[in-house]
């Protein structure tokens, strides 16, 4: 059985649409899907629809919070929220309130590239999302695509979309603690995502992560594209001896990365745990 469990549609910042995202899935041979969009669950139903007979679907988000770094300093980090009540009124606050955020942020980085003489249009751009879409850079990044000012989202990040310009804009982010608390009273799973994704950016220490296993986190997603050998080692141990979910995925976005979904998977009976632990919503499968 093979399981992806971190993947992105149209709804955030991924190119495929939550039903093109779960035929594709069954075209690269996933039993098991999630779609994990940022911050909303706008995607579920569609996705849920397209099911193929017999093929799983797991619900979930990706929620960006704040974190202590273990250094002194914070950083950012990513909860992967999984089979949560999308009703609880915590989680539809929370949710809204980041999505709204995210859409004054990515206009503001759209309106600074304009300033300085890209040729974005930071109105039209916001104009091109869905109401209920998720905004990110991704999105300015395509722009910056179709304008011909780079030729591909992974050059627009390296060169224009880092971080460490004044185009840059701070995203909101959930207090890590907050999130795992709120998803958990809302009957759903929380696994760590791409904890020691270094090449990323600033990440938490192993301290950290033993800190919100003691809050509650569940699991870890330590087979992931961006962890080198010795990150899933040190992972591994982590969740091995406190008994946590371990699971492996894509990250998959579409043509807006390279990576193809399946690229790594989760074992079948970490899907089943994950499925044991929640209580805010079901497993689907197809009909």
């Amino acid at each position: 059985m093979r399981i992806d469990l971190h993947c992105h549609s149209t709804v955030s910042d991924g190119t495929d649409t939550p039903t093109e995202l779960v035929t594709a899935a069954r075209a690269a041979g996933l039993d098991a899907v999630a779609i994990t969009d940022h911050d909303t669950t706008a995607g579920w139903d569609e996705a849920a629809a397209a099911l193929a007979p017999g093929q799983r679907l797991l619900r979930g988000a990706e929620l960006t919070c704040a974190s202590p770094d273990g250094r002194g300093g914070q950083c950012t980090i990513h909860l992967l929220a999984y089979l949560f009540d999308p009703h609880a009124e915590a989680v539809v606050a929370e949710h809204a309130k980041t999505r709204a955020e995210r859409r004054v942020r990515l206009h503001a980085m759209a309106s600074r590239m304009a300033e300085d003489g890209y040729p974005v249009d930071a109105d039209a751009l916001m104009a091109e999302l869905p109401g209920d879409a998720t905004a990110g850079r991704p999105h300015l990044a395509q722009a910056l695509v179709r304008a011909g000012v780079v030729d591909s989202v992974d050059q627009a990040f390296s060169e224009l979309l880092h971080g460490r310009n004044r185009f840059y804009v701070p995203s909101r982010r959930t207090p890590v603690l907050d999130a795992i608390r709120m998803t958990k009273a809302a009957g759903g799973v929380t696994v760590l995502a791409h904890g020691f994704a270094h090449r990323r950016g600033p990440t938490v220490t192993a301290e950290v992560v033993e800190e919100l296993a003691d809050a509650g986190l569940d699991g870890l997603e330590i087979d992931h594209p961006d962890h080198e050998p010795p990150a899933r080692v040190q992972l591994r141990e982590i969740a091995n001896r406190r008994g946590m979910v371990i699971t492996g995925s894509s990250d998959y976005h579409g043509t807006n990365k390279t990576i193809r979904l399946g690229a790594e998977t989760t074992a079948p009976e970490m899907l089943d745990e994950i499925v044991s632990r929640a209580t805010g919503a079901e497993l689907l499968v197809g009909a």
